[in-house]
């Protein structure tokens, strides 16, 4: 495989208190040297001033739709989404029909990943087969085949009994298992947040309780057995608190929040007049719910930044809202978002944003990357904090175009996503980072600077 150099950027490393200017060596698909004045010789040469570097983003969120609902994604095109977004991994849920809940269908997932993928993806197997809620699906089986980590997303584990054995039988295949957190008895036919906007728009209200009830259950219960438990898409103030307080326990208790819920409340269903692109799983609260999972973020309970992307077709969208499917593509508008309204904003800094998307997904799930390390893979991230674009679902790579973003404009976005020393996207607008070839210099494997 040829090398490649990203020249001159602010190179931006949490896990190794890496920020500044720096270049960074691939070659083979691994990082080989990272520091000032790099030797270019031989290799492919991106140039990155005025571009933030860092290691490759990783989705822990995101559904792909393959095998069975192709109609509404593919591996090729999720992916392609995935890398137009600067994420160089994703995490890909077991909500496929069949539902990825044997050996079989994890290598299937893997060969197409292989073939078509323009990133890479890590299956999620299920909880339970079928994601029924009822019997464990063999983890042994699903770590082998290369699953790292088990859920039932998109249908929560009403049973404490069996999410207890869960959390002891993936414990022992060190697998975490990720919980949709949802009492479904209190959700049934409810299509957004309970509250006072559910009330004037004539709704069914989603209580935030239905959450917090069943984060504070996963907590004790991953207290109880010493398993591993991560809270997906977060979304109250009440189960913030759960987590929080099961860290200061000790217990092994990790979570994410998505951009939907970090941005936008339940009034926005009304301001845009029952658009369902608003509709989502679980649905967007109160501004109360929302500046405390912003707190969550700040103070460190909240871990990551996941997409939930869920891309579906305009059949499933173009419906009364509360018979319409939920969910949003988040894969191509993530990171911008996060760039325009959690960095510019000063709500983050940007070392702590690649910690959210980066270094502490990869921790999570104990996958590689989240970090510059000689040997790592050859995954990076390029932003351009200055790169001014309206969103368009009409460019999507995605065929998912359900997203109420549409028309924003956003400052900060990724302009190249490489892969394993390969780029697997970038901005062709002007501004883009530039290749250039650079035989001067002999090739080095030490690390120039930095640590």
């Amino acid at each position: 495989m040829s090398a490649i150099v990203v020249k001159g950027g602010r190179v931006v490393d949490p896990a190794h208190d890496i920020d500044g200017p720096a270049d960074v060596r691939i070659e083979n698909g691994r990082i080989v040297a990272v520091g000032k004045r790099i030797p270019t010789r031989g290799a492919t040469v991106l140039e990155a001033r005025g571009r933030v570097v860092c290691p490759g983003f990783i989705d822990l969120h995101t559904h792909l739709r393959e095998p069975g609902r192709e109609d509404k994604e593919t591996i090729a095109t999720g992916t392609r989404a995935a890398a137009a977004g600067g994420f160089t991994a994703v995490c890909a849920m077991p909500n496929t029909e069949p539902v990825n809940d044997t050996a079989g269908i994890t290598r299937a997932i893997l060969e197409r990943a292989r073939t078509d993928g323009a990133v890479r993806v890590y299956p999620i197997g299920a909880i339970t087969r079928g994601s029924k809620g009822e019997e464990l699906a063999e983890y042994g089986d699903l770590r082998e085949a290369g699953c790292v980590a088990v859920s039932d997303d998109g249908r929560p584990v009403a049973s404490a009994r069996v999410m207890r054995r869960a959390l002891e039988y993936a414990q022992a295949f060190g697998l975490t298992v990720i919980d949709h957190c949802e009492e479904p008895s209190l959700t049934e036919k409810a299509p957004m947040n309970e509250g006072p906007v559910a009330t004037l728009l004539g709704l069914r209200g989603w209580p935030g309780a239905a959450e917090a009830v069943m984060v504070e259950r996963d907590v004790l219960l991953a207290e109880l057995t010493g398993g591993k438990v991560h809270i997906a898409h977060i979304s109250t103030a009440a189960s913030v608190d759960a987590v929080r307080r099961g860290k200061r326990r000790g217990v092994r208790v990790t979570a994410e929040a998505t951009p939907h819920h970090l941005l936008l409340t339940d009034q926005v269903v009304r301001d845009t007049e029952y658009d369902t692109a608003t509709k989502m799983n679980p649905p967007l609260r109160a501004e109360a719910d929302r500046l405390a999972v912003i707190e969550g973020l700040r103070d460190g309970t909240i871990d990551c930044i996941a997409t939930d992307h869920a891309p579906h077709t305009v059949d499933d969208k173009k419906v009364e809202f509360d018979q319409a499917a939920f969910g949003i593509v988040g894969l191509e508008t993530a990171v911008a978002l996060c760039l325009d309204r959690l960095v510019r904003t000063g709500i983050v800094s940007v070392p702590r944003l690649v910690e959210l998307l980066s270094t502490h997904p990869a921790r999570v799930l104990g996958l590689p990357g989240g970090s510059l390390a000689l040997g790592a893979p050859g995954d990076l991230t390029i932003l351009d904090l200055d790169r001014e674009r309206t969103v368009d679902p009409a460019r999507f790579q995605s065929k998912g175009r359900n997203t109420p973003y549409g028309g924003w404009t956003l400052r900060g976005w990724p302009v190249a996503t490489i892969v394993g020393g390969t780029v697997a996207w970038q901005d062709t607008a002007v501004g883009a980072p530039r290749r250039r070839s650079d035989r001067r210099r002999a090739p080095s494997r030490r690390r120039a600077g930095g640590s």
